[in-house]
């Protein structure tokens, strides 16, 4: 008869599976803009900022770190870069405004946990199962969980600024296996991301679920992952570990 597989481990991914702001980007950018004076239309700052973001994230990987930038360094230029971006060439009248949205974005307040979240931590807390955090997520994420009552349901929160690797780098796994001292094998990872956190953690051997929310899943990503890996919403987590758990131990 198989042995029965038995996790002690769970880490999560935070942003986009655990939490989200309460506006998008380009919303609190012109929010905050309006506030200093300037108007600038909310879908050019959205769409600016994810260009900057993505072309930032390529040039200066995990914040900056390795170039000798401080996160919030590397955050205050992505707003610079955004409004440029949308058609504010005027930097001096940017710069308050920049340093206004990173304290909001260090705010609770400004996020906003997604339905069924708490439950489903409480849920696995019940079980047995220990806690932790794995994101690609600067310093402010510990004040930003314990603020919204989060913080407590985990052992540990690593951030890939605090790691020095972003995710899907094997090594910010393999640190966090080392903090808990859980094989990879007793272990899973939670996050929406296909890329960083499903085929992240099954790289070093971890279990893996991936939170698809309610769009639909890339047809090639989806014929890739197996059906029961992939979660509609959290509260769809605790039957995947049912089933994950009642299986003969494989990836």
């Amino acid at each position: 008869m198989a042995r029965r597989l038995q996790l002690r481990l769970l880490t999560w991914d935070v942003k986009d599976t655990l939490l989200r702001p309460h506006q998008p980007m380009g919303e609190e950018y012109a929010t905050k803009a309006r506030a200093h004076g300037l108007e600038v239309e909310a879908a050019a700052l959205e769409q600016a900022f994810w260009q900057v973001y993505r072309a930032q994230s390529l040039s200066f990987p995990n914040y900056g770190l390795s170039h000798g930038l401080t996160s919030r360094q590397w955050w205050l230029d992505v707003v610079l870069q955004t409004f440029h971006r949308a058609g504010v060439q005027d930097a001096r009248a940017v710069a308050p405004i920049a340093d206004q949205l990173y304290k909001d974005f260090s705010n609770p307040c400004t996020w906003q946990v997604l339905q069924g979240a708490e439950a489903t931590l409480r849920e696995c807390q019940k079980r047995g199962l220990r806690l932790a955090v794995v994101s690609n997520f600067d310093r402010r994420l510990e004040g930003i969980l314990v603020g919204l009552g989060l913080r407590e349901h985990f052992e540990f929160v690593l951030t890939s600024e605090a790691a020095g690797w972003p995710k899907p780098d094997p090594r910010i796994f393999r640190e966090a296996l080392r903090l808990a001292q859980v094989e990879p094998a007793a272990a899973a990872h939670v996050g929406d991301s296909y890329p960083l956190d499903y085929k992240g953690a099954r790289a070093i051997g971890m279990h893996s679920f991936l939170v698809a929310g309610p769009e639909p899943l890339d047809p090639e990503v989806k014929d890739s992952i197996p059906q029961e890996h992939i979660l509609p919403s959290l509260p769809h987590l605790l039957p995947a570990l049912d089933h994950l758990e009642s299986s003969p131990p494989q990836l």
